[in-house]
C-alpha cells in the first residue's frame, strides 16, 4: 500500500516515520527547505521508545506524481485549504484520505472536495514537535493512531491493508469499528481541555488545585458531552469517567497543544475546536455558557494577534 503523508512534523513526522521504519511504503510530501534539511541530515526521530535517523522517500509539489493508496493529512485546521490544494494530484480514482486531525469539522470539507466515500475516519494521540534543528521530537512514550470506515463495514479491504501497512511501528495502530464515536469523544475531551487551560493559562492540576477550578472543568465536559449527545454520539461511560479523572487530578500536568501553541503567540485552532463546539451548542439549543466564555477568551486572543 502506497502511503502519502503529507508535511514531516511532529505528527506526520511521527507516524510516517515509524511505519516507514517498519518496512511501508511511505513518501512524505514536504516543502522544498524541509526536503533539503531531510536530505541533508534525514528524518531524525527523538524518542523514549528509541531514537532513529531515516532517509524516506520525499516528494515536493514540483515532483509530486501518481496517485497513492492513501493520503494521510496531519495538518492544522488552519491549513487545510492549502494541504487539499497540496495533494489533490495524488489523489487518483481509488485513492482514499485519512485525516487525523483534530475536531470534526474537517469532514464537510473533505467530503465536498474529495466526496465522502474517499475519506476515511481517524484520530491519533502524541505529544511530539519539531526541535530546533527539524528533529521529530517525541515526548512521553504514548502514540496511537485509529482509524476506519465511516460507514458500511469495518473491515473493508483498504482499512486492511492499511492495518497491514501500519503493523510494527512504535505505536499503537487500531482499527476501529466505531471510528466516528471515537472521533467524538476525543472530540469532547480535547474541546474540554483547551477550553480549560486556554482560559485558565495553566496545566489541569493547576487549575484543579484552585477553589472552583475543578468545577469549571467539569462544566466544560459537561456542555461538551451535552452536545455530543444531541448530535448522536454519547460519550460512552469509560470514555466518560476517564476524562473526569484527568481532569479532577490536582496532579495532572497535562496541557492542550492549544495552550501551547497560544503560549508561544502562534495561530490556534480555536474556530475549529471551541468555536464548532459553541456553533453546533446553538444550533442544537444546547447551554455552553462555560464554553462560550472560554471561546471569547480564544477571539480575543485571535485579535490581538492580528493586530500585532
Amino acid at each position: 500500500m502506497r502511503l502519502l503523508f503529507l508535511g514531516a512534523g511532529g505528527t506526520g513526522g511521527y507516524f510516517g516515520g515509524r511505519a516507514a521504519q517498519a518496512g511501508a511504503d511511505v513518501t512524505f510530501l514536504v516543502r522544498e527547505p524541509r526536503a533539503a534539511r531531510i536530505r541533508e541530515h534525514g528524518l531524525r526521530i527523538q524518542s523514549p521508545l528509541g531514537d532513529v535517523t531515516l532517509h524516506p522517500q520525499l516528494a515536493t509539489q514540483d515532483t509530486l506524481q501518481g496517485s497513492y493508496d492513501l493520503v494521510v493529512l496531519s495538518c492544522k485546521a488552519y491549513d487545510l485549504s492549502s494541504a487539499i490544494e497540496a495533494i489533490r494530484p495524488a489523489v487518483g480514482p481509488d485513492t482514499a484520505v485519512l485525516p487525523i486531525m483534530n475536531g470534526v469539522l474537517q469532514y464537510d470539507v473533505l467530503d465536498r472536495e474529495f466526496e465522502p466515500h474517499r475519506v476515511l475516519g481517524g484520530l491519533c494521540q502524541i505529544n511530539a514537535t519539531l526541535g530546533p534543528e527539524g528533529e521529530v521530537v517525541h515526548l512521553g512514550k504514548y502514540a496511537s493512531i485509529v482509524f476506519g470506515e465511516r460507514a458500511g463495514p469495518a473491515r473493508s479491504a483498504r482499512c486492511e491493508a492499511l492495518e497491514q501497512a501500519l503493523a510494527g511501528g512504535e505505536y499503537t495502530s487500531r482499527l476501529s469499528g466505531e471510528i466516528y464515536q471515537d472521533i467524538w469523544e476525543k472530540y469532547v475531551f480535547l474541546t474540554t481541555l483547551a477550553a480549560g487551560t486556554c482560559m485558565m493559562r495553566g496545566s489541569v492540576g493547576q487549575i484543579a488545585s484552585t477553589d472552583d477550578g475543578a468545577d469549571v472543568l467539569s462544566m466544560l465536559l459537561q456542555e461538551s458531552q451535552a452536545v455530543a449527545v444531541a448530535s448522536g454520539h454519547a460519550v460512552r461511560p469509560e470514555a466518560d469517567a476517564s476524562a473526569r479523572k484527568i481532569l479532577a487530578d490536582p496532579s495532572q500536568s497535562m496541557t492542550a497543544s492549544m495552550f501551547r501553541d497560544l503560549r508561544q503567540g502562534l495561530p490556534v485552532e480555536a474556530d475549529h475546536i471551541v468555536g464548532d463546539m459553541v456553533r453546533r451548542a446553538r444550533t442544537l439549543g444546547v447551554d455552553a455558557t462555560y464554553l462560550r466564555a472560554a471561546y471569547a477568551h480564544l477571539q480575543v486572543y485571535q485579535a490581538q494577534r492580528a493586530a500585532g
